[in-house]
C-alpha cells in the first residue's frame, strides 16, 4: 500500500488508532512504522508491535505465564524469524482498555 509521494504505508493504520485509542489512558504511546507495522513506545521505551492486525506486546519471564494461559503465541514476522519476547495480546484483554492498560504497563517496564 503506498501512501503521499509514494511512501509505503503499513496497512493496519486503522488497527494502529484503534489500540492508541485503547492506550489512551497509560498516557503517550507513540506508534512508529516497521516491520510493515507499528513499533509502540511509551516515552523512549519500545514495549509492542501491530503487524498484520495483531496486537503483541514485550513479555518477561514475570509476565509470560499469563500470556501462555492465554495461548498466546510469540511474534513471527516471517517463517524464519520468532522473536520470543514479544507475545500476542489476547483479543479479551485488547477490547478492555482498563485491562490492557495494565498489560501495557507491565510490558512498558525496564526488566
Amino acid at each position: 500500500m503506498t501512501g503521499d509521494a509514494g511512501r509505503i504505508v503499513p496497512k493496519d493504520s486503522s488497527f494502529k488508532d484503534f489500540v492508541l485509542d485503547q492506550l489512551d489512558g497509560l498516557g503517550t504511546v507513540r506508534a512508529r512504522a516497521m516491520f510493515g507495522g507499528y513499533g509502540l513506545y511509551l516515552g523512549d521505551i519500545f514495549f509492542g508491535i501491530i503487524h498484520r492486525g495483531r496486537l503483541y506486546f514485550r513479555t518477561s519471564p514475570v509476565t509470560l505465564p499469563e500470556y501462555r494461559a492465554h495461548g498466546m503465541k510469540p511474534f513471527r514476522p516471517s517463517a524464519r524469524q520468532t522473536l520470543a519476547a514479544y507475545h500476542e495480546v489476547p483479543l479479551t484483554v485488547l477490547e478492555d482498555p482498563t485491562e490492557l492498560n495494565r498489560w501495557a504497563r507491565k510490558a512498558a517496564e525496564r526488566p
